[in-house]
């Protein structure tokens, strides 16, 4: 049984310590005035609030308070006999104590976002975790969307080195079908400005040049030359010019046809649209072709959109490319670039990729995200989202309109 608040003084005194903070919980069902109750019995006898927390959750109230009693004419009995009076009066249950300071250090502070589908257990699998690698979990909420949620997790790292961290959290949470990303807690509380998506297979559920590979029948060998890149016998540029040259003849009519075939990623419209509407900067640069993130700055209501450019002589393809090439390097830049224009610092910049060309912009930016990627692009990353999940960002990010329910 819990020793009441006489009895807890009562040792304290024991040990020649005076009590100058009192620790004061409150909970119940939620109703007006419960804060007005508790805050009035505490102005009253002179205890001054420094520290306060407060939500409701499906219709409960609670609420901590630290109050400091050290200028009170009250004695703490009397002070708790009458915040609990004040709590009755409400239909609440007030709980009192001593609070003691602990000894201050410097916290090394993270935010983890955790996103997938809900199901039992995953506060559990996640806090055990923590626990084990020593780290201190100060704050918790959840959010939800339909069927998708979003956890939040404010940490205390201490000594744990963050990137084993990230790494450990993501081999394990994804196990459980999760998405995660962990950052620091200065980054996460600074609001970014720009967003740069790659195209395939991020914006767009497709890889564009396979499908135009299909129609012109070199489907097979664009393939071949795609893993023969993959596996570093050839440069992206040299993959992507073999590619290209694979595509001769093709009528652009075909282009207009591929772009009215191929889909959004799941909640990539809304995203965007959310994003807009919160005042970020929106870029797609893609190693893909400009006719297509062209479409798309039309039809997304884009800022920027780059991509490489395919020679059309004759309304047809001439298999060859015009202007530079976008590769990792050239990605990069082009960020760089729109950053300077528009006023914009490396750390408000978000990249969101999928592939080996994304690597550069996502290890660059101030938060980069793996977008349904391999795992030497999650290495680098902040933290990796599933395909069904695009629409997290806007979870991760606090966007306006988004995850606006609470559980």
């Amino acid at each position: 049984m819990k020793p009441t608040m006489k009895q807890q003084i009562k040792i304290i005194q024991t040990r020649g310590i005076s009590v100058e903070l009192i620790a004061i919980s409150v909970y119940g069902l939620d109703k007006p005035g419960i804060i007005k109750a508790i805050s009035e019995v505490l102005a009253e006898n002179n205890v001054n609030i420094v520290d306060i927390e407060q939500m409701v959750l499906q219709g409960v109230f609670a609420m901590f308070v630290i109050g400091d009693v050290s200028g009170s004419k009250v004695s703490l009995e009397e002070l708790s006999e009458k915040l609990k009076d004040a709590g009755r009066n409400v239909g609440v249950s007030v709980d009192t104590s001593p609070f003691f300071r602990p000894e201050t250090r410097r916290k090394n502070l993270y935010v983890l976002t955790v996103l997938g589908e809900d199901r039992v257990g995953i506060v559990y699998r996640i806090s055990k975790l923590l626990f084990s690698l020593g780290i201190n979990v100060e704050k918790t909420s959840l959010t939800a969307r339909d069927k998708l949620i979003s956890i939040e997790f404010l940490l205390d790292l201490r000594g744990a080195d963050a990137v084993e961290v990230r790494k450990r959290l993501r081999e394990e949470i994804e196990e459980l079908g999760l998405d995660v990303v962990l950052r620091p807690y200065r980054e996460f509380e600074k609001a970014k400005r720009l967003i740069v998506f790659d195209m395939d297979s991020t914006i767009v559920d497709a890889e564009i040049i396979d499908e135009l590979a299909k129609v012109a029948g070199v489907g097979e060998e664009v393939k071949r030359v795609t893993e023969k890149a993959m596996e570093g016998e050839i440069s992206f540029k040299e993959a992507l010019e073999e590619r290209v040259k694979l595509l001769k003849g093709l009528p652009v009519e075909v282009l207009e046809r591929i772009y009215s075939q191929i889909k959004l990623t799941e909640g990539a419209k809304e995203l965007i649209k959310s994003l807009k509407e919160s005042g970020y900067v929106v870029a797609v640069i893609s190693g893909g072709f400009s006719y297509f993130t062209n479409r798309l700055k039309e039809e997304l209501g884009l800022d920027y959109a780059f991509g490489n450019e395919l020679e059309i002589e004759n309304g047809v393809l001439t298999g060859r490319l015009k202007g530079r090439i976008i590769d990792a390097a050239e990605k990069a830049r082009i960020i760089e670039e729109i950053a300077r224009k528009e006023g914009i610092d490396r750390e408000d910049i978000v990249a969101v990729g999928d592939g080996a060309n994304d690597k550069i912009m996502v290890e660059n930016a101030g938060l980069g995200i793996a977008f349904n990627a391999k795992n030497a692009l999650k290495e680098v990353a902040d933290g990796s989202i599933s395909k069904e999940n695009l629409i997290g960002i806007a979870s991760i990010l606090k966007l306006k309109n988004e995850f606006r329910k609470r559980i």
